[in-house]
């Protein structure tokens, strides 16, 4: 299950990199429900390696939707 959440984190990281450039940020409504996936499977395995990546990604994202005012 971790390797499942660390390949979805890694996925979900990259599209998030992209969306922090100005004009990207409708990338971010993609991230957040890829990486909410992620945390759920980082939930059910042993480490916490997906579990953290997915936090992470999933915050971020929010920040920079939140900043952008929702759009941008």
């Amino acid at each position: 299950m971790n390797i499942v959440s660390k390949i979805i984190g890694t996925v979900a990281f990259i599209i998030m990199l992209i969306g922090l450039l100005p004009l990207f940020g409708m990338l971010n409504y993609i991230v957040i429900p890829l990486a909410t996936i992620g945390l759920f499977f980082g939930i059910f395995s042993r480490n916490t390696g997906g579990l953290l990546l997915n936090g992470i990604v999933l915050i971020v994202s929010l920040m920079r939707l939140i900043a952008g005012g929702g759009i941008i």
